[in-house]
């Protein structure tokens, strides 16, 4: 299975890290006709791209900003004794400007960037971590919720208020709300350097990606790629000035998908290494003394705030709590991941050796040979399954058909809502009654200017209090096919998209009062739950039948090919989980530094780390290296890239539950939407599994799953 990036909501009411303004010129054409200062008149508030341009971007955002901090001065110098309404729920009323236009740039800022929206957010990016400092060290704004906070248990509030105030309160905390004056000021200073250091690196992201795409002179080098990946290559050389010549792109993760094809092992030598080395170069997009810096950062912050390391500082409003809860979890996985992994690579030599290669296993051998052993052992072929996965149908026929099923919803395309990229679809989603939940909008294909990897966001957070639905995207990279051709995907893309769509069904049934605690903005160890359970439906029997059909003939895939998919489903996952553990390895190894330690090497560093845990295997990089490991530098999930696999025990144990209950049925999906989907962040995340449950997590179905028992 493979992992995905998700960034949650963009903003949420009071942002984590808010903005400032560059020094764009703030004409009439900018404010007095900016369609991101007031509400959207569309259908949910959404977005009107057809009117928004990226000019209207920084003054919106600066407006957004200035009438914020002006609220929360009102807030904090309220001369009446702090209440829950007159200070927290005052505080998430605030900002409604600033959350509107920086929930649309930075929706765009990762799927359709382009140079000038680049700078916009390389310019805001200290001045968004200063507005958030401004907002959660304002010592007075933090006395009045510690005063509630203290008060919580005698105000006569419901459940999720009380949740309110003790997320509140903790984040104050966390943030440094009771450091010293002095070393408020330094906070500030490490925050702002560290924006600005993490929005670069994202930046580098996209444009080593697209620098480091394999260009290939001659067709024959491309032997094994279909003739459609071919063309489609062709195409996007020919768009580059490249005449006659072929580029094959760089997608975000280590391994590329075309590696599985290539039959040429020079070829794949070439794109293995284009990958492995695209932040490396020595050049303007080499990353490794950025993320020395960033190391350093967040040591620094760390010490700051009391504690050894940075992982222990930001993991204590987790359902891991501790950085070595989140190591030992790790550590119970990786030797029967390891052991099986090398097993599998002595079946890929064996087959080696059989075919009188004259070679050792390599990085860039493995998924070509690994698919020739499924072949021989399962006697299945990706190009066999392929054409029985058109795009939209498993998108109507799969994920919308799964969830009607279980949540009895339905989606109706709406093509009068302006989208910003002419991929981009638009749904509105409905209750069994016919009442209107929300917006979904899709952008499934790869583009140059996108963020590599796939991930969900809410352009408008749901919450009672301030009268919204929803309104929320999933963005993917598959590969676009040629003009005319059907977009046909592999079953990891399909199960890709069913994750994503698990994310954005946890948004879209969002039922909270305050937006803070809406949807998906619980722990990082917990949102990725929804998304995992859903993977499972992909093929689960009924679900399987109804879309996988073929692209021309529309007959169901033969069951014998359906029978291959499932005895195949724990084949190489002793590498694929490997290589999961062995980037969260390394993310928890950069941010268990404490004071003193400082990498002068990455590289040196990496291998360190990977050869201490019992993580190194050459044949078998992890998923991200650090110079490309945009999670935990540019994306949010410092010292918890481990939460996916925390995450995984229990979306695979509260599938147990579903195998042990009569599967897709409608009432039980409608209790999973009761007690875990519809619940956001109102409870102890914990409780809520095993009120959900009936138990703690159990490891066990995680295993199974994995073939590793």
């Amino acid at each position: 299975m493979k992992k995905r990036i998700y960034f949650p909501a963009v903003l949420l009411v009071l942002i984590a890290t808010a903005c400032g303004t560059g020094q764009q010129k703030q004409n009439n054409e900018s404010m007095g006709n900016n369609p991101l200062l007031s509400k959207s008149s569309l259908p949910y508030g959404a977005p009107d791209f057809a009117a928004i341009k990226t000019e209207h971007f920084q003054p919106a955002i600066e407006a957004g900003m200035k009438e914020q901090i002006e609220e929360i001065e009102q807030i904090a110098n309220n001369p009446e004794q702090p209440t829950f309404e007159n200070t927290l729920v005052a505080m998430e009323k605030s900002g409604q400007t600033l959350s509107r236009a920086y929930g649309v740039f930075g929706l765009l800022a990762g799927a359709n960037t382009d140079p000038d929206i680049q700078l916009i957010e390389q310019e805001e990016a200290p001045k968004l971590a200063a507005h958030s400092d401004a907002i959660f060290m304002n010592d007075k704004l933090f006395q009045r919720v510690k005063t509630i906070y203290e008060q919580r248990e005698n105000l006569d509030l419901d459940a999720e208020s009380v949740k309110l105030i003790e997320y509140y309160y903790q984040r104050f905390e966390i943030a440094g709300a009771n450091l010293s004056d002095e070393a408020k000021e330094k906070m500030k200073v490490l925050n702002a350097e560290e924006a600005s250091l993490s929005t670069k690196f994202s930046n580098i992201m996209v444009a080593a990606a697209k620098a480091s795409a394999l260009v290939v002179d001659d067709k024959a080098q491309l032997d094994g790629l279909s003739e459609g990946e071919i063309t489609a290559a062709a195409q996007k050389a020919e768009a580059a000035g490249l005449i006659g010549k072929y580029m094959i792109p760089i997608l975000n993760t280590t391994q590329q998908p075309a590696l599985q094809s290539l039959k040429n092992r020079d070829t794949r030598q070439k794109l293995f290494e284009a990958s492995w080395k695209r932040a490396e170069k020595g050049d303007e997009n080499d990353t490794r003394e950025l993320i020395e810096r960033l190391a350093e950062l967040r040591i620094e912050k760390a010490q700051l705030m009391g504690f050894k390391n940075y992982a222990e500082w930001k993991l204590q409003n987790q359902m891991a709590k501790t950085p070595e809860a989140a190591e030992e979890l790790l550590g119970k996985l990786t030797s029967d991941a390891t052991a099986k992994a090398k097993k599998e690579a002595a079946d890929i030599q064996k087959l080696i050796d059989k075919q009188k290669g004259g070679f050792e296993l390599k990085a860039w051998d493995w998924n070509f040979y690994s698919e020739q052993v499924r072949k021989e052992k399962y006697d299945l072929d990706q190009s066999q399954i392929k054409p029985y996965f058109e795009l939209n149908n498993v998108v109507k026929n799969g994920a919308f058909y799964a969830a009607k099923k279980l949540y009895g919803i339905s989606f109706k395309e709406r093509n009068d809502i302006p989208v910003y990229q002419d991929d981009v679809r638009v749904f509105e989603v409905f209750n069994e009654d016919g009442s209107s939940i929300a917006l979904f909008y899709t952008d499934y294909y790869k583009r140059d200017n996108k963020s590599g990897g796939a991930w969900m966001g809410n352009l408008i957070e749901q919450s009672k209090l301030l009268g919204n639905k929803p309104v929320i995207y999933n963005v993917c990279n598959f590969a676009k096919p040629a003009p005319g051709e059907p977009a046909l995907i592999s079953y990891d893309d399909v199960t890709t998209l069913f994750h994503e769509f698990g994310h954005a069904l946890h948004g879209l049934f969002a039922n909270q009062q305050y937006p803070s605690l809406s949807g998906t903005n619980v722990s990082r160890d917990f949102v990725e739950m929804p998304s995992q359970f859903n993977e499972h439906w992909a093929l689960y029997p009924t679900v399987f039948a109804n879309y996988a059909k073929h692209y021309k003939t529309g007959e169901p895939m033969p069951q014998e090919l359906v029978e291959k998919i499932k005895k195949s489903a724990t084949f190489n996952q002793g590498y694929a989980f490997t290589e999961f553990l062995a980037a969260a390895v390394l993310d928890l190894q950069w941010h268990t530094l404490e004071a003193g330690d400082k990498v002068e090497d990455a590289d040196a560093f990496e291998l360190a780390a990977l050869k201490k845990t019992g993580m190194y295997l050459e044949q078998v990089p992890p998923r991200y290296r650090s110079s490309y490991f945009n999670h935990i530098w540019g994306g949010g999930y410092a010292a918890g890239y481990y939460a996916y696999c925390w995450a995984e025990v229990l979306d695979n144990d509260a599938f147990a539950w579903f195998q042990e209950n009569g599967g897709l049925t409608r009432e039980n999906g409608q209790r999973f939407r009761d007690m875990i989907l519809s619940r956001g962040n109102t409870e102890d995340l914990g409780k809520m599994f095993r009120d959900f449950r009936g138990h703690d997590a159990d490891i066990k179905p995680l295993l199974k799953k994995r073939g590793l028992i």
